[in-house]
Formats: structure tokens, C-alpha cells, sequence
């Protein structure tokens, strides 16, 4: 399964503490943008969930085309 990390681990790892503290985090679990684990009332989620969170929204840089000079 993996260590359960929590929303403040997760913001933390992510970069988005600083600006928006556990806004963020919490935001994708209520739009069920990441996978996550329910103990008790505490919402968890595995850095196996994160990892394929980050994989799946990581964007590619397009190689530059030359332009012909004229």
C-alpha cells in the first residue's frame, strides 16, 4: 500500500503549501481528481496516488521547429 501521507504532506510535497496551504489538496479529492484513503473522518492519500497524480498531469515541452529563413 504504501506510507499514507497527509493533506498538509501532500501541499507540502506538492509546492502549493506556501500559497495556498491544504486548498489545493483538498480540492482534488472533492473533485475526485486524485485517489485517496478515508480513516475514520481523516482523508489520506498514498505516494503511490501522488506519484501517479504527477505523472499523469505532467505536460511534455514541444521540441522547436526552425523556421525557414526567406
Amino acid at each position: 500500500m504504501g506510507h499514507l501521507l497527509t493533506i498538509k504532506e501532500v501541499a507540502e510535497l506538492l509546492g502549493t503549501w506556501e500559497t495556498s496551504g491544504e486548498r489545493f489538496p483538498r480540492r482534488l479529492v472533492a473533485e475526485r481528481r486524485i485517489a485517496f484513503v478515508k480513516v475514520g473522518r481523516h482523508v489520506r492519500i498514498t505516494e503511490a496516488a501522488l506519484s501517479e497524480y504527477v505523472t499523469a498531469n505532467t505536460v511534455q515541452p514541444r521540441s522547436r521547429r526552425l523556421r525557414a529563413v526567406a
